[in-house]
């Protein structure tokens, strides 16, 4: 698990999508929870209590004494356990720690990453104007689409298995469904499933399912999605939308294109599948490679393209906006589906855990022989990338709408990391540069600041830190900092009434 606060890396830490700080100075602020909520929508994250934000991003601790930690340790643990606060606690008890830093006490709050069973997770008994994600490093209100996905994720029967009462078998598109059936027998022939007719089959493979309301057989939303014909489709799935972009000319807008909506065939994700997947590997270099007397013509980049664009498919959420996008250009493939990842981003790229946005539809796949049910599909893409020596391919995962974005390149990665390198020492030698300079000037005004506090002692004796810290207009660490740095002074009484005087030969 990645660590999140370290006390001797708090000079270095600045707020982000995964850390926030808080004064609690005066009790425990109301938007902790704002954060809390935000956090177990997310990736998780720390909520640090006791530190202030200076305009320049950097950390200062705020003035917590033991006492007042105790308070607002316990006054979260009430209402962490409140209903009417918070939907759940996801916390236990080693979750919350206490340090020290200095004089002053710092809370640290770990906020794991709810499952997604557990999601969303909002506050003030508010499911809708209650439910929060974090963007950079602030909480922002989840819409109404965002929280009704996280209530539709959270069952274990998955969207595409909603059997659509009101439909007939007759609007599936009767030659895609044809071509499914001869992929599924040549590829696993006198699998049982050959001698049923088209109804049983497309029940025995999740595309239809009896209805409760008249006990008729009827198409499932992946039967829809997958064999339907766009025009009804858009009846279940208003935003649907599939597009495959092809630009391989940069003086050309598009080489090539297939749109879901063009009235010019299906517009369902079988017949989508099958054209994309054939102009993504048009530029796939084949070497030749013989096996029991026969060519091989299917490559590891070959099985790693099909499992990206089957993922891309199986994981969108088709109740989502902007649809499922493909864009291919010279150097790189972008697949992109609306729909946050389900384990995580990290989780999908480590791979062990698979759970498909739709499951039906990864059935249907799977009898095809295309797609991992074990988890092991992007894993295996990395692998592929690494193996060709291409550029590491990048996941990414945007919020508002919820997006998921996977960008495969065929650039080789000595190149490219002969360059970051390069830059990467250049920007070195700027930094230390710069830091050079800036520690001189900076430690120049730290031996003024010295000079300023000796005279202040000769004048006003005995003196607390905080009037120290006004005379010279800087915060309590900083000033706290000088202090323990000076060896002409020395600190008298505790750490509640501690004062600094000159010693006796300064005087």
């Amino acid at each position: 698990m990645e660590k999140l606060f370290d006390l001797n890396e708090f000079d270095s830490y600045k707020e982000d999508n995964r850390r926030e700080v808080k004064s609690a100075k005066n009790g425990l602020p109301n938007s902790i929870w704002e954060t809390y909520s935000a956090f177990s929508n997310g990736y998780g994250g720390v909520i640090i209590l006791g530190v202030i934000e200076n305009k320049d991003g950097t950390w200062f601790t705020s003035g917590l004494d033991a006492d007042s930690c105790q308070k607002l340790i316990k006054q979260f643990w009430n209402d962490i356990n409140n209903r009417q606060k918070v939907s759940i606690n996801l916390l236990r008890d080693d979750d919350v720690e206490v340090y020290k830093k200095e004089d002053d006490q710092i809370i640290v709050i770990h906020v794991p990453m709810a499952r997604r069973e557990e999601k969303p997770v909002y506050i003030n008994n508010n499911l809708f104007h209650g439910t929060y994600r974090r963007n950079h490093d602030g909480d922002y209100h989840c819409t109404r689409l965002q929280v009704k996905t996280m209530l539709r994720d959270q069952a274990e029967k998955t969207m595409d298995m909603e059997v659509l009462d009101d439909v007939p078998l007759e609007d599936l598109n009767y030659e895609t469904i044809q071509g499914y059936r001869n992929r599924h027998q040549v590829l696993n022939a006198g699998h049982p499933f050959e001698r049923l007719n088209n109804d049983e089959y497309l029940r025995s493979i999740g595309a239809a399912a009896i209805s409760k309301e008249d006990h008729q057989l009827h198409p499932t939303a992946a039967g829809m999605l997958m064999f339907g014909n766009e025009y009804n489709i858009v009846r279940h799935f208003p935003d649907y939308f599939l597009d495959y972009r092809e630009v391989l000319d940069p003086s050309i807008r598009w080489t090539d294109r297939l749109q879901s909506s063009s009235g010019e065939w299906s517009g369902n994700i079988c017949d989508f599948y099958f054209r994309v997947y054939n102009k993504i590997i048009k530029d796939v270099k084949v070497p030749f490679s013989m096996k029991g007397g026969d060519r091989i013509d299917d490559t590891p980049v070959h099985k790693a393209l099909r499992e990206a664009l089957a993922n891309c498919l199986i994981n969108a959420d088709y109740y989502g906006t902007r649809g499922v996008v493909i864009k291919k250009d010279q150097n790189q493939i972008v697949f992109e589906n609306p729909g946050y990842i389900r384990t995580g981003k990290e989780q999908m790229r480590k791979g062990g855990e698979s759970d498909p946005r739709n499951k039906t539809l990864m059935k249907m796949f799977n009898l095809v022989n295309i797609g991992e049910r074990s988890g092991s599909g992007v894993p295996n893409i990395f692998n592929t990338w690494e193996d060709q020596g291409w550029k590491e391919p990048v996941i990414e995962e945007i919020f508002d709408p919820d997006r998921t974005i996977l960008t495969l390149e065929f650039v080789d990665k000595t190149n490219k990391e002969k360059t970051a390198k390069k830059t990467s020492e250049e920007n070195k030698r700027r930094k230390q540069a710069k830091k050079t300079s800036e520690g001189s000037t900076i430690r120049n005004k730290t031996i003024e600041n010295m000079v300023k506090i000796e005279n202040y002692l000769k004048e006003n004796g005995e003196s607390k830190t905080n009037d120290i810290a006004e005379y010279l207009n800087l915060s309590s660490a900083r000033t706290r900092k000088i202090l323990s740095e000076m060896k002409t002074i020395e600190a008298i009484g505790t750490n509640t009434n501690r004062k600094y005087r000159l010693k006796d030969n300064q005087k």
